[in-house]
């Protein structure tokens, strides 16, 4: 699957219906479709290359304005190893 859901530390803006918005990564490089845009349940932005163009649009489509102090960067994915859980001694 190329397309992954990006979590935020600040909230997304809300459209101008009031549905929360979802920041979408397709990882397939551009020429393949792949990109950033953000979505509700009724719009969505064009796939832009960098997020923040992304933003930039779906604020702009929404009457907000940027949000300016706030951290918009994506959290870092963190990967962690499974491991099998032990048989404990009774």
């Amino acid at each position: 699957m190329s397309q992954r859901q990006v979590t935020h530390l600040d909230p997304l803006p809300r459209c101008q219906h009031g549905h929360s918005a979802r920041h979408i990564l397709d990882a397939r490089r551009a020429s393949a479709g792949g990109g950033h845009f953000l979505e509700c349940s009724c719009s969505a932005t064009s796939k832009q290359q960098e997020y923040i163009d992304a933003l930039r649009e779906w604020c702009r489509m929404h009457g907000h304005p940027m949000p300016v102090g706030t951290d918009q960067r994506p959290l870092p994915l963190t990967v962690i190893p499974i491991r099998p859980v032990e048989a404990r001694a009774a």
